[in-house]
């Protein structure tokens, strides 16, 4: 479902950024990231969202009747999101979140890596804060050839779109922390479905399992 320009306006003006959320282009990494969880992880259990503002995964987990979440951001309007009274919104560089280690059974990160971020911090990051056994669940823009981005800021920050290597250097760098792929990984991709500032790629999903091996 995608929203119109004024219910955006209304969302506004009640304090509340998005009334319905979902993009018809890649809605899919939201389901997936929720059928995964729903698959993994009891309703009690606590999840913390990377990337917050204007991120649909939180809201739709709350909606799932998942009870201890907690959302991230660097942008100070992401306190302004939806089911404030049951989704705790925190304004701090997901690098450097301030909670405590092992705090958390799942961190989720909705197309948010991709935008001027250390991969490496992220990871760090989620590591620390995930519990024994928990999960980093994420997608982010992708296609298998590199697409050239240099100079093109989003959020002013950098942009990349993931190539096949430099996702295969994310799993790398995922492993030095600790952090296995949940399932079998696979590079491969159909066409490239979004078209954005002239250039087209897809996006890339993955679920990566804490295994204590850092």
């Amino acid at each position: 479902m995608v929203h119109s320009g004024p219910l955006r306006w209304l969302g506004r003006r009640l304090g509340i950024e998005r009334l319905c959320v979902g993009d018809p282009r890649k809605s899919w990494d939201v389901l997936a990231t929720a059928t995964f969880l729903e698959e993994h992880l009891p309703k009690e259990a606590p999840i913390v969202d990377f990337g917050a503002y204007l991120s649909e995964i939180p809201a739709v987990l709350c909606r799932m009747g998942y009870r201890n979440l907690r959302a991230v951001d660097l942008n100070p309007r992401v306190l302004r999101g939806p089911y404030r009274d049951r989704i705790g919104y925190t304004v701090a560089d997901y690098r450097a979140t301030g909670f405590a280690a092992g705090s958390f059974a799942a961190v989720t990160a909705i197309s948010a890596i991709e935008h001027g971020h250390s991969v490496d911090g992220v990871l760090a990051e989620a590591a620390r804060l995930l519990s024994p056994g928990g999960y980093f669940v994420g997608s982010t823009d992708y296609w298998p050839e590199k697409v050239d981005t240099t100079g093109v800021r989003i959020f002013d920050m950098d942009w990349t779109v993931f190539s096949a290597g430099e996702m295969a250097g994310l799993l790398d760098a995922a492993r030095r922390h600790g952090l296995e792929p949940a399932g079998e990984v696979d590079f491969a991709a159909g066409d490239p479905v979004i078209r954005h500032l002239g250039r087209r790629y897809t996006f890339a999903w993955f679920a990566l399992h804490k295994t204590g091996r850092a």
